[in-house]
């Protein structure tokens, strides 16, 4: 196989302007949009720490008023004195008990809200991430073109199993999606790589599904193989949402 230096030196061209592209368009937005979600989930702490510190004071204001029922009653009713401290007690008790209670859903729900927080955020930030690199995508043209992922698309059905390779495109035509309407020496040139990786001329027919962004994607009985933008972008959305 023929290495075209000059169509290699293009790609990394536009490769290196890809990555000056997302370094400063892309992450700085995404960084941004984390530090208000950041913002936002402490604010929601600061929150629960007050309600927190409610109940406290809810709890200790029950016992003080508690310990001073048991006070009076104590100085005007002494006959009754067993009685009221076995009152006092009981009342803290279910004091306490609500408090603690309170505190433990309130700690359940904190961590409710925190663990939701943080999917979303994630989520939001994949998405946001994968939606402006595929704008970004788009306007790279050269690279765009189908040309440059026959091959990669000829490679992915070599690594395909002996078994699942094995006739395809003999008898039922294999379906070629394209981001754009290929030439019809793009088309040839699709045929003419498949067939040396299938050791047959395959049956081909063409669509356009501009939903790729740029690149193919090759539709069989039993297999279906991508090289294309779209596929990418999902690989890395849902990468950023596993490390998040």
């Amino acid at each position: 196989m023929t290495i075209d230096w000059w169509t290699l030196g293009l790609q990394t061209l536009n490769f290196l302007v890809l990555l000056w592209i997302l370094k400063r368009f892309l992450f700085r937005p995404v960084s941004r949009i984390i530090e208000e979600r950041q913002a936002a989930a402490h604010a929601a702490l600061d929150e629960a720490e007050a309600a927190r510190r409610e109940a406290r004071e809810v709890r200790d204001a029950a016992q003080v008023e508690a310990e001073r029922v048991a006070a009076a009653r104590s100085d005007v009713l002494a006959a009754a004195q067993q009685e009221a401290e076995r009152e006092k007690s009981r009342l803290l008790k279910e004091a306490r008990a609500a408090a603690d209670t309170a505190l433990a859903e309130g700690a359940a729900e904190l961590e409710r809200v925190r663990e939701a927080q943080a999917r979303a955020l994630a989520e939001d930030a994949a998405q946001l991430a994968t939606d402006i690199a595929g704008r970004l995508l788009a306007r790279l043209p050269e690279v765009a073109r189908p040309t440059a992922f026959i091959d990669g698309l000829a490679e992915a059905v070599a690594d395909l199993p002996d078994a699942t390779r094995a006739g395809m495109g003999a008898d039922t035509p294999l379906r070629v999606r394209a981001a754009q309407d290929m030439a019809e020496e793009e088309r040839n040139m699709l045929r003419r790589r498949l067939g040396e990786v299938l050791g047959h001329s395959p049956k081909l027919t063409f669509e356009v599904d501009p939903g790729l962004v740029a690149g193919l994607e090759l539709v069989g009985p039993h297999a279906v193989v991508r090289d294309h933008f779209r596929a990418d972008l999902e690989r890395i959305r849902e990468e950023l949402s596993r490390h998040d």
